[in-house]
């Protein structure tokens, strides 16, 4: 099988995984409320940035990337 049709199947694979996974319910709980994600809230004024939750999914990201280039 050539490299890109390798990785297609193994993105298409852990893509539908990762769907599954959230259409079940799983991480909603602590997803977007870790400690450091930014949360204010004055009357009808929301503000909201998930510092924490970001740098964990691009850290994730990172190392699948890393393995798929070794």
């Amino acid at each position: 099988m050539q490299p890109i049709g390798r990785f297609l199947v193994i993105a298409g694979l852990l893509l539908a995984g990762i769907g599954l996974l959230i259409s079940l319910g799983v991480g909603t709980k602590w997803i977007g409320r870790l400690p450091g994600d930014i949360r204010i809230e004055k009357g009808d004024v929301h503000f909201y940035f998930p510092i924490t939750t970001c740098l964990l999914a691009s850290l994730l990201l990172s190392a699948i990337l890393w393995l798929f280039r070794r």
